[in-house]
């Protein structure tokens, strides 16, 4: 069942209608509904691609958190074959949040990590929500060096609102597990890529974000802190969160023109909640292209001293 956001409501009101007609006809075979249904559809399609045009900061936040757009396990279902995923830090515990392991895109070997939010209220439970703890990051860094070890690129799918902010997180050294795996993105001899696909969230996304190339879904955002905590930090109230979202530059074509990301992957009208195939097929192309891009043409002191210089440089295009 579609579920709709606050500004699609013309959407669903026309798709409630055809809905209704359908039903009826279902109810009275002598009942022809065809023409209504195609002109209702046409104008929910006209709806949905204006809507999407126009989409604000905010709305475009509200699209990246949609609990029915693509996971992590989905792009892994979808993308990846002979997927194999490792546990543990092998100093404290295994974290849900951040999964890692490895497996094949197009038969060609790649490590993985990637947040997983959880579809439903037993994985999301699960899954802590995305939000990984200091084990999360020390198995991201595991991960990282036996991809650096036997010469494997690396691929990171970013979807998480942030870090886990728990005590027990902060007692076991969060913030030194974030700086550990960001030290190691840097320090790669293989290169990496990183897909922001929903919430791209502080140092909880940039842990695995250090990439070589960075690329985000059009309808994704990237932050070092929420709307609503900008809001709060900022003029103390969570109201503003709007304006927040407005004033942060957290869409993929503002980081774009910033520098802070090196491409957009398309999304159709209405989002990758409604189009997970088109999506995935952008999302495939976009990891072919930096796999031939990368990949045997550059040399392990090339790659480091590419993703260096490509993090030095944002922002220096700024008056």
């Amino acid at each position: 069942m579609q579920s709709y956001l606050d500004f699609e409501k013309p959407v669903a009101d026309l798709e409630g209608k055809i809905a209704e007609l359908k039903s009826l006809a279902a109810s009275d075979q002598a009942v022809s509904i065809d023409e209504e249904v195609s002109r209702l559809s046409a104008r929910a399609e006209e709806a949905l691609v204006d809507i999407y045009r126009r989409l604000t900061p905010w709305q475009k936040m509200q699209v990246a958190r949609h609990p029915q757009r693509p996971h992590f396990s989905d792009y892994i279902k979808t993308l990846i074959s002979e997927w194999t995923p490792l546990a543990g830090d092998r100093k404290f515990a295994e974290d849900p949040a951040l999964q890692a392991g490895f497996g094949r895109f197009n038969g060609r070997p790649v490590a993985i990590l990637g947040q997983e939010k959880g579809s439903n209220t037993e994985t999301r439970l699960k899954h802590n929500f995305g939000m990984s703890r200091p084990e999360g990051y020390r198995k991201a860094v595991r991960i990282m060096e036996m991809a650096d070890r036997f010469d494997i690129p690396l691929l990171s799918f970013v979807d998480t609102a942030g870090a886990y902010p728990g005590i027990g997180a902060e007692e076991r050294g969060q913030a030194e597990a974030i700086a550990r795996s960001t030290e190691k993105c840097l320090e790669l001899g293989v290169p990496n890529l990183a897909i922001i696909i929903g919430e791209g969230g502080s140092g909880g996304a940039i842990a695995i974000a250090t990439a070589n190339r960075v690329l985000m879904l059009e309808n994704a955002i990237y932050a070092v802190i929420s709307p609503e905590g900008a809001a709060s930090i900022l003029w103390r109230d969570a109201a503003k969160a709007q304006d927040a979202a407005n004033a942060m530059k957290i869409t993929a074509s503002d980081l774009l023109s910033l520098g802070v990301i090196d491409g957009i992957i398309p999304e159709p009208a209405g989002g990758a909640h409604r189009h997970h195939a088109e999506v995935m097929a952008a999302t495939s192309r976009g990891i072919g292209q930096f796999l031939t891009d990368f990949v045997g043409s550059r040399g392990r002191l090339e790659i480091r001293e590419h993703r260096r210089d490509k993090f030095l440089a944002i922002g220096s295009n700024l008056n």
